[in-house]
């Protein structure tokens, strides 16, 4: 049965070709948004929380300051509607799913920028 879904998934599903990333990276999403008959690109920055699944169930999360309150939001790697990623900042992090940057405020909240 696993083989099955993974055929699948390899034969119908589009990949869609982006630029790897990870946890702790500063990124913008740029996604196509339907509003009645119009369609319009808006854009998402921030830091990428996680990256989980695999294949075509892969998943990322993004988390945003707007203003004093914390905004976060989940993308499908496989979403049709994902225009591009662009990569601001490459963050030097020592997990892989940084959940405890939620509960940082002010100078700490900072990461530090990875060379590369």
């Amino acid at each position: 049965m696993e083989s099955l879904i993974k055929f699948v998934q390899d034969e119908f599903v589009t990949k869609n070709e982006f630029p790897e990333f990870s946890a702790g990276d500063t990124i913008t999403v740029y996604y196509e948004i339907k509003e009645g008959e119009k369609t319009r690109t808006q854009f998402f920055r921030g830091v990428v929380i996680q990256k989980r699944g695999a294949g075509a169930s892969e998943t990322f999360t993004i988390r945003k300051m707007s203003g004093t309150v914390g905004v976060e939001r989940i993308f499908p790697v496989n979403m049709p509607a994902l225009q591009k990623i662009e990569i601001n900042k490459r963050g030097k992090v020592r997990r892989s799913r940084i959940f405890y940057f939620r509960g940082l405020t002010g100078k700490k909240a900072r990461i530090k920028e990875a060379r590369r």
